[in-house]
């Protein structure tokens, strides 16, 4: 564990998608172990945050480093090695349309590890369980309802075992009920497997029941992040409109 317990750095981090400059300086710490949820407005940079952190954009300006590695400047063997352990629920679960859910979650495994059958039939097994989908193995992604879409696709997120699970948007679409429950997941997963998880969302009651640290982006900046209770307590103008719907 380096660099005074933070995983994941950014500083001053601008990025720019032809006119639009969706980063403006935006400075952000997640540390070992937490869950540092991003909060913020539609079109804010939040899926934007994650992507820098798997390599998928690099920073225009400024400098984003992930357990030591300046992704502007890291080696892409390095960077395939980094991928492996990061695991991602995507907004719309993104699971594979054609392969049923034991494929869905065995993907990564048959991939990235040399696992026999046996056990990666094991390693589903134990990941479904976690996500309470056992039984579902067979079954085709159009078969399940929203809920069990996102369980699988967080099996699927951890059976790599990773260090850190990103989170993109993971109650959207969901009602009110299903989305508490995907709540519920997130802090068994985090609890159980001692994972360091970035949440990006704009449901503050999630955000306020998960989190360890808040981060909230507004017009490319981090307008203010802290802990939960820092963050009620700090009478910040920017935070106070967002928690009203105003921004």
């Amino acid at each position: 564990m380096a660099d005074n317990g933070v995983a994941i750095r950014f500083e001053a981090v601008h990025k720019q998608f032809e006119n639009l400059e969706v980063l403006k300086g935006m400075d952000l710490e997640v540390r070992w172990g937490e869950v540092t949820t991003i909060l913020g407005p539609s079109g804010c940079g939040k899926s934007v945050t994650l992507k820098h952190i798997i390599g998928i954009e690099q920073a225009d300006h400024g400098r984003v480093t992930v357990v030591g590695h300046d992704m502007n400047s890291i080696r892409q063997k390095d960077l395939k090695e980094l991928r492996k352990r990061i695991g991602v629920l995507f907004q719309s679960a993104a699971l594979f349309d054609s392969m049923n859910v034991k494929e869905n979650v065995a993907f990564g495994l048959r991939m990235h590890t040399r696992m026999t059958e046996r056990e990666i039939d094991e390693r589903v097994g134990v990941c479904l369980d976690a996500v309470r989908l056992s039984g579902a193995e067979m079954t085709m992604p159009v078969e399940l309802s929203g809920g069990m879409r996102k369980r699988a696709a967080l099996a699927r997120a951890i059976a790599m075992s990773p260090d850190f699970i990103l989170y993109d948007e993971p109650t959207t679409g969901l009602d009110p009920g299903t989305a508490a429950v995907v709540g519920d997941y997130i802090l068994k997963l985090q609890k159980e497997l001692d994972v360091t998880s970035v949440v990006v969302t704009h449901d503050l009651p999630l955000a306020r029941r998960i989190s360890d640290r808040l981060a909230l982006l507004y017009n490319g900046k981090t307008a203010i992040q802290g802990t939960p209770e820092e963050i009620e307590r700090s009478g910040n103008d920017v935070y106070d409109l967002f928690v009203q719907g105003k921004i």
